[in-house]
């Protein structure tokens, strides 16, 4: 249970930490996790008798990985005219085609070795206890990165209970092999945690930096991006200041009630403030960010009891208020990272959705305005966004143009709501607005890049190759490839829980953490479940599986977002859940009666690598579509347990009173 506590707190402590201090991992999340799986599914296939260096060696990589970081970090410039990522750094460091690769391979050897100390383990168990104990140690492991994010924890605080764990693991006749490479990496994080400026929230590492020439005003970077700075009131309502837009466009709005979302420092509620608001709604999606501006902006905005703060997701917010507004402003909502557990995800994705902007049409006053800006990049992103608010308000809206392709976007709910200097014209053919099941607005088009498709190439191979060269026989491992077909299924499933529920109710840190923490809960329900049965009904659980999959499919998630919050919950959890626990009910019994259940695992582990790569389909597809793709796999599962006498058509699986043994 600790061996398996570890293997999943180093791996998400791997995926916050690399993606806040490589820039591109911050927007290629799961290049850490599945690395990861290649490591663990490598220690899973080791057979018992070999790899025991790996075991002996485990700190020495980890220790590697953070140094290397530390010392030569990579950020990566904007370069691909197919998606957008907003950087604002030069390259420094290695080059990336040196640092990432020796990232995921380093990653992988790391997951290799912890995931070889557990894999012997395992074997010492029947495959079910076995399985048992890996989950309450999973479970155990997403709970304290989930507790250190709420308490905002340095990293010197993920590398000593890391370290402490390993230590134990490696036992008394390895606390100098490891203790030497563990309080190295130790002191690293040390160095970084103590550096004035740096903080972390449950999303970033923040750096703060006071201006060298002008005074209370700070530079906030979020992993590595400079992304946010407070500013004085003068400042922010300068002639044709960005943050006035809204209003001067605005001129017979009353500006009585306004919704900003991405408050941040407090900027835009300063502004808000100075121009007569009566009530704001201050929805900002990180705890820190608001509390520097609360503590260091120099206009005090959140001290104002006309200021009403929300930590939430912008998206989530507006489906859940009742509130009429006579404007809506999205300041600056660019996250600059993912939601954890999905590739392509970004935090503010569903706000830039057709829905979204429906859902703020919805909340406004009836001579109410909507605005947005930012520094968008690329003048299809500001067509997309224009394009859709035209949709929607039917009629152009205002535009207002700034260097680096700087726009903002006011539309009013008539014509004679808005006073424009500029009326948007599209610059080109414009680009089809996002949707709910399509949220990849900086996505010029349906198709995967060639950044992707490279890297995840490259993955692929690095995995075959890996297999051969860690000495597992490939043939040994064809009969379990129904084992492998249910990891990629399962982690694809997984993936589309994520985003629903991040649809449903936010991309916080929060709703991700009891995402994942409920879906172990399902799996553990479960292997409790097959452990206590004598017998098991192959083709029933089957249909199950795949009457759930189909009603999943044919609920739209329209329908699941119109309903109360207690009933929407309701929804959720049973279309999530019980293709989980009815899939997890058919993986128990299989993995029962495997002659060699570790490598079984292993090949599983193998599986969910390759459904993380299978996920970029969603670019394409959409997310909806996924669950084909997951009933495809499933069904071939089936086939394959079939072909192996463990289908519908072999009999009823009986355990004996005992729980099976494993032949070792």
């Amino acid at each position: 249970m600790l061996a398996s506590t570890v293997m999943l707190f180093v791996e998400l402590a791997l995926i916050r930490w690399a993606g806040a201090n490589v820039v591109h991992l911050s927007y290629f999340s799961n290049f850490i996790l599945l690395g990861s799986f290649l490591g663990i599914g490598l220690g899973f296939l080791i057979p018992a008798t070999r790899g025991r260096w790996l075991k002996r060696c485990t700190p020495i990589p980890l220790a590697l990985l953070v140094i290397l970081v530390r010392e030569y970090p990579v950020q990566v410039r904007q370069s691909s005219a197919e998606v957008i990522y907003f950087t604002a750094v030069k390259t420094t460091g290695l080059p990336e085609w040196v640092t990432l690769p020796a990232i995921f391979l380093l990653t992988a050897v790391i997951m290799a070795g912890i995931g070889k100390i557990t894999a012997d383990l395992f074997r010492q168990l029947p495959s079910l206890d076995a399985y048992r104990y890996d989950l309450l140690g999973s479970i155990t492991g997403s709970v304290a990165f989930a507790v250190l994010s709420w308490l905002r924890a340095p990293s010197v605080v993920w590398g000593v209970l890391a370290a402490a764990a390993l230590l134990i693991l490696g036992g008394r006749r390895n606390t100098l092999l490891y203790g030497i490479p563990l309080t190295a990496m130790v002191a690293a994080l040390f160095m970084e945690s103590t550096t004035a400026g740096i903080s972390w929230s449950p999303y970033y590492k923040i750096e703060l930096e006071p201006s060298p020439t002008t005074t209370r005003t700070y530079y906030i970077s979020a992993n590595g991006v400079p992304h946010q700075s407070t500013a004085p009131l003068p400042v922010l309502l300068r002639e044709n200041s960005p943050y006035r837009q809204a209003y001067d466009q605005t001129p017979h709005n009353p500006h009585k009630r306004v919704l900003v979302i991405g408050a941040g420092n407090g900027n835009d509620v300063a502004v808000a403030l100075a121009q007569g608001a009566e009530h704001v709604d201050a929805v900002e999606i990180d705890p820190r960010l608001q509390q520097i501006g609360a503590q260091l902006h120099p206009a005090r905005p959140y001290d104002d009891p006309r200021v009403h703060v929300h930590i939430d997701d912008g998206r989530a917010f507006l489906e859940r208020t009742k509130t009429k507004y006579d404007l809506i402003v999205l300041a600056l909502p660019d996250s600059l990272t993912l939601v954890a557990g999905a590739s392509n995800l970004r935090l503010e994705s569903y706000l830039f959705t057709e829905q979204a902007f429906e859902a703020a049409r919805d909340h406004l006053k009836l001579d109410g305005a909507f605005a947005m800006y930012n520094y968008y990049r690329k003048s299809w992103l500001v067509d997309r966004f224009a394009g859709t608010l035209d949709d929607i308000y039917g009629h152009a809206p205002c535009l207002t143009t700034y260097k680096r392709n700087a726009a903002v976007l006011v539309a009013g709910m008539t014509t004679a709501d808005q006073s424009c200097r500029q009326t948007w014209r599209p610059s080109g053919a414009v680009p089809a607005s996002a949707s709910d099941d399509h949220p990849f607005p900086y996505l010029l088009h349906r198709t995967i890049p060639g950044l992707y498709l490279g890297a995840l190439g490259a993955i692929l191979l690095v995995t075959l190759l890996s297999v051969r060269l860690t000495g597992v026989r490939i043939r040994s491992t064809v009969r379990y490839a129904d084992m492998f077909l249910l990891g990629a299924a399962f982690m694809l499933l997984e993936t589309k829980n994520v985003i629903g529920f991040a649809l449903y109710f936010g991309t916080t840190w929060l709703v991700n953490a009891l995402v994942f923490f409920g879906v172990l809960l399902a799996v553990l329900a479960a292997v409790e479940v097959r452990r206590r049965l004598r017998r098991v009904n192959q083709l029933l659980l089957q249909l199950m599986l795949f009457g759930s999959l189909a009603v999943a499919w044919l609920v739209p998630a329209d329908a699941v977002l119109s309903l109360p919050f207690a009933g929407r919950l309701a929804c959720a959890i049973a279309l999530a859940f019980a293709p989980i626990f009815c899939a997890n009910l058919i993986f128990s019994d299989r993995l029962a009666s495997a002659p060699d259940p570790t490598s079984a695992f292993g090949a599983n582990l193998l599986g969910a690598l390759t459904g993380g790569a299978l996920e970029y389909l969603a670019l394409v597809t959409g997310y909806q579509a996924l669950l084909l793709v997951v009933a495809t796999l499933y069904l071939g599962a089936c086939v394959a347990m079939r072909l192996a006498g463990r289908g519908p058509g072999a009999q009823a699986t009986r355990l004996p009173d005992e729980t099976v043994a494993i032949k070792t």
